[in-house]
């Protein structure tokens, strides 16, 4: 039997509740898939997000730490931000990578797409790997209090695996790149950095 893939979801009517720079929050009046009323509130995010795992050539990665306001409390994350939508989201994730850790990499690989927290955003995530790294002076913007650490790749994935790190562009981007190596879709010089 085929499976089911379209909109089962009627939008009555939508209003906009709240919009700033980064976000905006719409409220739809809607039938459910039963066709019950109800309602659904989206944010619909301004830009696009990013990640980057940045490794080295001893195999060690840039942590970011900094406390993120909406939990409340303090996060260790791969370099992250964001970008305008219609820019290449590569071109903004090394503008971030730049501003955070003041790094910047030869080589670039896409790794994978994410949709964040989709049942509330339509944020979407672009990651990546970088590597060939330079090392500069990190700018962040003025809302980010950063400290950066340094760390073998197999340490982060572990930090991952054990609740550690929770973001989850940082979670899915590292054990994203952990399993690519260990199925050779990697160059292999930098399957070794990361799998030692």
């Amino acid at each position: 039997m085929p499976h089911k893939t379209g909109n089962p979801w009627t939008i009555l009517t939508t209003k906009p509740i709240y919009e700033n720079p980064w976000m905006k929050v719409v409220e739809h009046d809607v039938l459910n898939p039963k066709g019950n009323p109800g309602i659904y509130g989206v944010m619909h995010a301004q830009h696009l997000a990013t990640g980057v795992v940045p490794i080295d050539d001893d195999g060690c990665i840039t942590l970011v730490g900094q406390y993120r306001f909406p939990l409340g409390q303090y996060s260790w994350e791969i370099p992250e931000g964001g970008g305008k939508k219609g820019v290449d989201p590569l071109v903004s994730v090394q503008r971030e990578l730049l501003e955070e850790t003041g790094q910047t990499a030869r080589h670039w690989l896409p790794i994978l797409t994410l949709h964040l927290s989709n049942s509330i955003t339509d944020e979407t995530a672009y990651c990546y790997l970088a590597w060939g790294l330079e090392h500069g002076e990190a700018e962040p913007e003025e809302t980010e209090e950063l400290q950066l650490r340094r760390v073998p790749f197999a340490e982060a994935y572990a930090m991952a695996m054990r609740g550690d790190i929770t973001d989850a562009i940082a979670v899915a981007s590292l054990l994203k790149v952990r399993l690519m190596a260990l199925e050779g879709e990697l160059p292999e010089d930098v399957t070794k950095l990361i799998l030692g």
